[in-house]
Order: structure tokens, then C-alpha cells, then sequence
């Protein structure tokens, strides 16, 4: 199993010290979105636990402790840097500060696990073409030597858009076709591997941009050094071609206030949840179990083939991983 730890929020940088503490005790509890009164517990432990996957707009908080996880986990980490401001991206630290937090992350873990992604890509009145090239050249160059490859994708248009950001300018496919050559030559020149994301109905390989899953098992294990079996990737939505992961966050709970976001439902009652639901000794993200929750333990099994096993991967002390 893969288990993902930043799909519906950015728990790696408002909430560290409970996801550290989560994989120190060996489990966690995750709410239905859907279903709120059904939570699942999911065994933080390497013998079920395969992956643990990371996707995070800001690292810094977590990179002192970081190995707590590494250590004894196979790891891999998306690190999200855009052209855009705080205008679009409230609580994403500035710049160049990303750049440096992801240099010294690339340093702890081993470039071969850092993707950079520069994602949503989206027009504006603000963010024009030629903003987007005069960034996207100044990331390249700071970070091909530190990540694996960079993954793209164009923002898709969904109702909160409307709301969230009415400057938007419509993506037409003219514009898309010119944004990924734009990207694309900038890519090569910085002998950075770049691909778009698979759920994009367009493919860009004249620009030399493949299209794939962002999670893939082989690239996973090849960055941490084990095989996994074969298995089929069914992504998380149509077109995806990633692996199946269980996320361990909360939708609308991401104080970043990123005006484009899909998981939170407004930045307002997002950043409030963080404030007043959070506790980082409960075994939930937000909040604690209900009267009435039902609690069941998760089906977990793992993919790696018999001599593929984390090389520093061993059993959290005992009693940790019993239930609650």
C-alpha cells in the first residue's frame, strides 16, 4: 500500500508534528469525506506500508525531523513551486525560500525521490505567458541538478473557479499548445525531464513532454532502491495514470488559501479548521472520534516483491501499531 499524506491538504506544512507523530505511534484515523460517521485506521507500519508519498508547497517545517520517517519508510516527495504570489497563493512561502527548502531537501533525501511541480498552470491578466517563461526558466535552472524530473498540468476549469478566481482567461487549445512548446524547450535546455500530467486529453511529445502518472510504482521503487509487482496503475480520476494511494488528510483543512484549490470548499473555513479543530495528539487530522463513528481497520497489503524491503525499514516498538 501507498499511503499518501498531502492529496487534501498540506499537512507537511501546517501540520508536521501530528503527521510525525502518527508515524511514531504506528496508525492513524481517517473520516470519509462522504461519509463522515465511517472512519478507517490505517497501520503506519513498513511491513504494510510501502510508500509513503508527500506533496507539499512548503517542506521546511518538517525537514529537522524528516528521517524520523525516512529512516525506517521507502519515500517520495512532490514539491509544488509556482510563478504565482501571495494574490494566488496566500500561505505558500516566498520563492526563492522554496527553492533553497527544496535544495536541502534534494540534499537529505536523494534527488532521485524530488519532483518539482509546477502546477496548475493558468493565465491571467497577471500571470501571462511571459510571466510564466521568465519563471519557469529561473526554477529550471535553480533546480534540474536537485529533482528527478518536473510535472506540469493545466489548470481545469470547475465551478469554484468561477468564484475563487473570475480574472482567470479561458486556456483554449492554441494556448495550451504554445505554453507546453514554451515549457518544453525551456525544459530541454535545462536537461530537465519534463511530463505532463496523464489526465491532460492532449499529448505534447513533439515538445518532448511525455505524458504519465504522476506515482508510478516502477519510479518509486527505482528512487528507493526495491521492485514492486506488477500492478495495474487505475489512477485517482479519469485519465490518471498514478497508483493507488490512501490519503491520510482532510479535505478543507489547507490554510494555504491557494485560490485555485480543489480540496478546500472556501480558504476561510479551511484556515478556522486548522485553528480550532486540529489537535496533534488526536489520531484524526481534525478532530476527534464521535459517538456513534464506526472505526475499521483498513485491508492493507503490500506490493513490493519478497526481497524488495525498505533497507532501513523496521517494526514500530511494540504496542504502538494496537488499536486505540
Amino acid at each position: 500500500m501507498i499511503i499518501n499524506t498531502g492529496m487534501r491538504t498540506d499537512a507537511v506544512q501546517y501540520y508536521s508534528d501530528w503527521l510525525l507523530r502518527r508515524f511514531a505511534e504506528g496508525f492513524v484515523l481517517v473520516r470519509n469525506p462522504r461519509f463522515p460517521e465511517k472512519v478507517t485506521r490505517y497501520r503506519l507500519d513498513p511491513a504494510v506500508v510501502d510508500c509513503v508519498a508527500f506533496c507539499s508547497k512548503g517542506y521546511a517545517p518538517i525537514l529537522p525531523r524528516l528521517h524520523e520517517i525516512t529512516d525506517r519508510f521507502n519515500t517520495y516527495f512532490f514539491y509544488t513551486i509556482t510563478a504565482y504570489g501571495r494574490d494566488v497563493e496566500p500561505g505558500v512561502p516566498p520563492l526563492q525560500e522554496s527553492v533553497e527548502t527544496l535544495r536541502r531537501l534534494s540534499a537529505q533525501v536523494g534527488k532521485r525521490r524530488v519532483v518539482w511541480r509546477y502546477d496548475p498552470v493558468l493565465l491571467s491578466c497577471a500571470y501571462t505567458t511571459a510571466v510564466h517563461e521568465r519563471t519557469f526558466d529561473y526554477l529550471a535552472g535553480q533546480l534540474a541538478p536537485y529533482v528527478d524530473r518536473c510535472v506540469f498540468s493545466f489548470v481545469e476549469p470547475y465551478r469554484k473557479l468561477d468564484r475563487n478566481m473570475p480574472d482567470l482567461l479561458p486556456l483554449m487549445e492554441e494556448e495550451r499548445d504554445y505554453m507546453a512548446e514554451l515549457l518544453g524547450g525551456i525544459a530541454a535546455r535545462h536537461g530537465l525531464p519534463l511530463q505532463i500530467c496523464a489526465c491532460s486529453n492532449h499529448g505534447y511529445e513533439q515538445y518532448g513532454i511525455l505524458p504519465a502518472g504522476c506515482m508510478q510504482l516502477n519510479r518509486m521503487g527505482a528512487a528507493n532502491g526495491v521492485r514492486f509487482r506488477p500492478r495495474k496503475h487505475r489512477g485517482m480520476r479519469p485519465g490518471c495514470g498514478c497508483v493507488d494511494t490512501r490519503d491520510i488528510g482532510a479535505y478543507n483543512s489547507c490554510p494555504n488559501g491557494c485560490r485555485y484549490c480543489y480540496a478546500n470548499a472556501d480558504a476561510e473555513g479551511a484556515a478556522r479548521a486548522y485553528r480550532e479543530r486540529h489537535d496533534p495528539e488526536s489520531p484524526l487530522l481534525l478532530g476527534h472520534v464521535r459517538p456513534g463513528d464506526v472505526v475499521t481497520e483498513a485491508e492493507q497489503h503490500s506490493y513490493l516483491l519478497r526481497e524488495g524491503r525498505a533497507p532501513n525499514a523496521a517494526a514500530p516498538p511494540e504496542g504502538q501499531a494496537a488499536l486505540f
